[in-house]
């Protein structure tokens, strides 16, 4: 496979401050085959006139700016995907950025994959810093071939840089439900991933970000607001992960604790398509996990 034309794809709302030091580092990149595609999901802030100001200006990369009606990332993503003219879709949130050589190892990692349509992508990893990974990484090989759904028996968990083929992703758009802005890419993720889709996880840190440790419950409000969203990943983990009670258990008590604490066990049950004693039991486990692993502020 020969080097790939990517995409890079920035969803963002209110970012201005922040989204000139990502514009940086695409300009260090070593390599410039790639457009910056990005969504305002209805910035009130002046954004707008920062990419106008850009628009202006001969870019060494394509810059496409489009801007849409608040609906929350999930929306931003699907817009964005139709519109993508890269073979490689890489979502690249605004208040981060991206290592200088990060489209070259992209280029890298992507001809070492062959033609056995089994590939949704490739995916890198995060880091506080260029050499301070973020999450579990396996150093004891430079890539794993496994499916999203695998990523705990191969010690691949926490934010990853996934960078999925375009075609893909036009396959499995995002749930859009009026009345709610937020939905979880996990969604998404282990869609395709129970379709039989691989990615190539190698162990070179592309994508920096700040990170904010917290726990399994840590901000609730997004859950509470968007109720049919959280649902959603609950349903499908539940059939992402059907022979772990681990993931089970995780799915049925953060649904419970976050969105239908003030539903009886019976509705919960029934929602989720399981028994009143796994809620209950649930329930209780993770109340345990949050006693005994409390959030910091």
């Amino acid at each position: 496979m020969k080097n790939s034309y990517i995409t890079i794809f920035t969803s963002t709302y209110n970012r201005r401050q922040l989204i000139e030091r990502l514009y940086q580092s695409l300009l260090s990149q070593t390599q410039k085959n790639f457009e910056w595609l990005v969504v305002d999901d209805g910035s009130t802030d002046d954004t707008e006139i920062f990419f106008e100001s850009l628009l202006s200006e001969q870019q060494p990369f394509s810059i496409r700016y489009v801007k849409q009606e608040n609906g929350g990332k999930h929306r931003a993503i699907n817009n964005g995907i139709k519109k993508a003219s890269g073979e490689l879709f890489f979502i690249v949130d605004s208040d981060d950025y991206i290592t200088e050589n990060a489209i070259e190892k992209i280029n890298h990692w992507a001809t070492t994959l062959d033609d056995s349509h089994k590939w949704a992508g490739i995916a890198g990893l995060r880091g506080q810093t260029k050499n301070r990974v973020l999450g579990q990484h396996n150093s004891l090989y430079k890539y794993i071939d496994a499916k999203n759904s695998e990523r705990r028996k191969f010690n691949l968990l926490g934010d990853k840089a996934e960078i999925y083929f375009s075609e893909i992703l036009k396959k499995y758009p995002f749930p859009e439900i009026p009345g709610e802005n937020f939905i979880s890419e996990e969604i998404v993720w282990n869609a395709i991933a129970r379709d039989g889709y691989y990615l190539r996880w190698f162990n070179e840190i592309i994508y920096i970000c700040d990170y904010l440790d917290g726990g399994l419950t840590k901000d609730n409000t997004k859950d509470k607001n968007n109720p049919q969203g959280r649902l959603l990943w609950a349903t499908g983990q539940l059939a992402t992960f059907p022979n772990s009670w681990r993931d089970q258990f995780l799915a049925i008590g953060i649904y419970r604790h976050t969105v239908a604490g003030i539903k009886s066990i019976n509705l919960t049950a029934k929602e989720l398509g399981v028994s009143r004693a796994s809620v209950f039991l649930a329930s209780i486990l993770l109340s345990l996990y949050n006693h005994l692993f409390p959030v910091k502020h």
